[in-house]
């Protein structure tokens, strides 16, 4: 059985004009904070917006909605000059209702869109990198554990870094009668599945990247850049 909840950190941090949930990811295990940044959609992005993005440094956004969520909603970065990668993790706006069957399954669609970041994030002229979905909760939640969990953070700060997403996003508990998982709050009981998934798939998730098509060397490559830039 899966249980023992842990406690979402608070929110601090920059924040970007129309954008919700933004946040810092850095900061666990050996990835260092100002690298990679986690958000809802950027479709709203107000005047000033893409400055503030530009200012912390993000020179590449990776996009995981889908193609219809992103034709209908696309990004407003104008011409700032920031990078746009879409690698959805659903190609199309269809995904299982319940959370216990949508998580695990999103553990592996993740891995394409996790190797998308890696290759981001070892390219050293585009600075940080911003990973965002419509909520930023879900399907970022998982990309970016994925990442977290590569750069050795430990699960229980994963789990509470994912949880902040509610407080972000007022999800202290599911609307009554809501429909959809814009309006439910995230759980660390869903994500801890969706990493047993790839552990019970693949053997480690060195292995479920691989199937997805990242190479050994750039996994070590990404492991010693940061392990170099936090160390003393």
């Amino acid at each position: 059985m899966i249980a023992d909840e842990p406690t979402a950190a608070g929110l601090d941090g920059p924040t970007v004009p129309g954008v919700r949930n933004f946040r810092d990811a850095g900061g666990l295990g050996t990835l260092p904070r100002g690298v990679l940044y986690r958000s809802g959609a950027l479709d709203r992005l107000a005047p000033g917006g893409a400055r503030a993005l530009l200012d912390l440094g993000v020179r590449t956004v990776l996009d995981l909605r889908s193609t219809p969520e992103t034709t209908a909603r696309p990004d407003a970065l104008g011409d700032s000059g920031i990078r746009y990668l879409h690698v959805p993790v659903f190609a199309e706006q269809r995904w299982p209702e319940e959370q216990a069957e949508l998580y695990p399954l999103m553990a592996e669609l993740a891995g394409r869109p996790a190797v998308a970041a890696v290759r981001a994030l070892l390219a050293a002229d585009r600075r940080a990198v911003l990973v965002h979905c419509a909520s930023g909760k879900d399907r970022t939640g998982v990309v970016v554990a994925l990442i977290q969990s590569l750069l050795g953070a430990a699960e229980p700060e994963i789990l509470a870094d994912f949880l902040r997403s509610n407080t972000a996003l007022g999800l202290t508990v599911p609307a009554p009668g809501a429909l959809g998982h814009a309006t439910r709050p995230v759980a660390a009981v869903h994500l801890r599945r969706a990493l047993l998934s790839v552990r019970s798939q693949h053997g480690a998730l060195d292995e479920h990247l691989r199937a997805h098509g990242a190479r050994t060397s750039e996994l070590a490559a990404l492991r010693s850049q940061f392990h170099a830039a936090v160390s003393p």
